[in-house]
C-alpha cells in the first residue's frame, strides 16, 4: 500500500525544522517544500516559511493546479529558476496565482526538483528573502548541488517518518493510491482531450449528451477548475488521463 498524503503535523513540523536549519547557510531565503502525488494531485502538502496567508490561499485555491512552476516541475528533473523560458511561457500575468505571488513578494526564485518511486513530485522552491537579488542568485548558483541534496535527503526522511508512524500505527487504514476520475470519466475526458465534442462523445460511448455535460462537471469540480476545457488541460498537463 502507499500512502499517498502528508498530513501528521508533529511529523511536518519536524521536517520543516530539518529545513530551516539547514537551509539558512545558503543566507537570507523564503522556501516553500511542497509534495503532490502525482496521480491524486488535489491535496498537496505545503512545508514553508513563507507568510501564513499566502499557504492558505494558495492551498485554499488550489492554485499549484495553475502555478505555472509546478507545471514546469513535473517535466523537470533538474533545478529551474522562475525566470527560465519554460516557466514563462507558462505564465499568465493576470492569473490569479501571479497576483498572489506579486502580492506577496515572491516572484523570483529557483525549484528544485524530486520525482519518487510512488508517484509523488517533491519540490524545494526558494526565494529571496532580501533585497539584494544579486548575492542570491550567486548564492544559489553556487550552491546548486548542495540545495539539490538538501530536498533528496528532506524527501527521504520525511518518507522514513511516515512510513515508521504507519508501521506504528496497524489499525489506522492508510489511503491506496487510486485513479482520480471514474472509469466513465476518464472515457470521456479521453475523448474530449482529443478534440472530440459532446456529441461526437455521446454517440461513441451510446450515452445521453446530457450525461456527458454531467460527467464532466463532475471533473471540473475534482480539479477545482473553473470550466471544461481548463479540466482537459489540466488532465492532459499532469498525465491524469488514461488511454482507452
Amino acid at each position: 500500500m502507499i500512502i499517498d498524503y502528508f498530513d501528521n503535523e508533529s511529523i511536518n513540523e519536524d521536517i520543516k525544522n530539518y529545513i530551516q536549519r539547514r537551509i539558512k547557510a545558503y543566507g537570507d531565503l523564503r522556501y516553500s517544500y511542497l509534495v503532490m502525488n502525482k496521480k491524486t494531485p488535489l491535496h498537496p502538502t505545503i512545508i514553508s516559511n513563507y507568510p501564513l496567508d499566502w499557504v492558505k490561499k494558495y492551498k485554499k485555491n488550489s492554485y499549484h493546479l495553475i502555478d505555472p512552476v509546478i507545471l514546469t516541475a513535473k517535466d523537470k528533473v533538474a533545478p529551474f529558476a522562475w525566470d527560465d523560458n519554460s516557466v514563462i511561457n507558462k505564465k499568465s500575468t493576470d492569473s490569479a496565482v501571479f497576483k498572489l505571488a506579486r502580492e506577496y513578494n515572491i516572484v523570483n526564485g529557483y525549484t528544485f526538483v524530486l520525482h519518487d518511486n510512488s508517484n509523488n513530485m517533491a519540490t524545494l522552491n526558494i526565494s529571496n528573502g532580501s533585497d539584494d537579488s544579486i548575492s542570491f542568485d550567486e548564492s544559489i548558483e553556487i550552491n546548486k548541488e548542495k540545495i539539490q541534496m538538501l530536498l533528496i535527503l528532506t524527501h527521504e526522511k520525511m518518507l522514513g517518518l511516515y512510513q515508521s508512524n504507519s508501521d506504528k500505527n496497524e489499525n489506522r487504514n492508510p489511503k491506496i493510491e487510486r485513479d482520480i476520475f471514474s472509469p466513465r470519466e476518464n472515457e470521456i475526458l479521453y475523448w474530449a482531450s482529443v478534440g472530440k465534442t459532446y456529441a461526437e462523445i455521446s454517440i461513441i460511448l451510446g450515452i445521453k449528451r446530457s450525461t456527458v455535460k454531467f460527467h464532466i462537471g463532475n471533473v471540473v469540480r475534482k480539479l477545482g477548475v473553473l470550466n471544461a476545457k481548463h479540466a482537459i488541460r489540466l488532465g492532459i498537463e499532469l498525465k491524469l488521463i488514461k488511454p482507452i
